[in-house]
């Protein structure tokens, strides 16, 4: 058996069942889990070539987050067709959510490029309180640190998330955006 099958049965299969959960819990309406797992793990292998994976199952499970997300971006892409009733467009237009939800998808987009932008161990330790909820501890533990540096850790990515913001006149403290003088 070589060093990388061996290396995948011991680290990397161990996370397949709670991988899948994870998936079908936060994106229930993917179809497609067996090829999402598949990528994610092409992915973790081309990664680990670089030496850069430390941490296997935080790492699988961000990708495979991440692997879902191109999958529904894909999906949003549409294609322009000729409307010929307006009357039908201007429904569509009215439902009081629309602009609720655009405005959603464009802050969660705006944080996901915030946090890409920090600092690897301060991204792992965001990554693992914001989308896995996991406690200081639990984090500590994982990541071999201690509980006051997973605090300040969370801190300074709070801290740098919020300059991110600000630079780009959105005020976080209000959800409003300004215009910057």
């Amino acid at each position: 058996m070589s060093n990388l099958s061996r290396w995948f049965n011991d680290e990397v299969q161990p996370h397949e069942s709670a991988l899948r959960s994870y998936i079908r819990g936060v994106f229930p309406h993917l179809r497609d889990i067996d090829d999402l797992v598949q990528e994610s793990y092409a992915r973790l292998i081309k990664t680990r070539e670089t030496g850069k994976v430390s941490h296997i199952k935080a790492f699988l499970f961000t990708t495979a987050r991440n692997v879902a997300l191109d999958i529904f971006r894909r999906r949003n892409v549409v294609s322009i067709v000729e409307v010929s009733d307006l009357t039908k467009v201007a429904a569509i237009a009215d439902l009081p959510d629309a602009g609720e939800a655009a405005s959603r998808q464009q802050e969660l987009a705006l944080l996901a490029e915030a946090v890409r932008g920090l600092p690897e161990r301060c991204r792992q330790v965001l990554t693992l309180r914001l989308l896995y909820g996991a406690p200081t501890k639990e984090i500590a533990s994982r990541l071999g640190i201690s509980d006051k540096t997973v605090k300040a850790q969370l801190a300074k990515g709070t801290r740098r998330c919020a300059d991110f913001f600000e630079h780009r006149g959105i005020d976080t403290r209000n959800k409003k955006a300004t215009t910057k003088a």
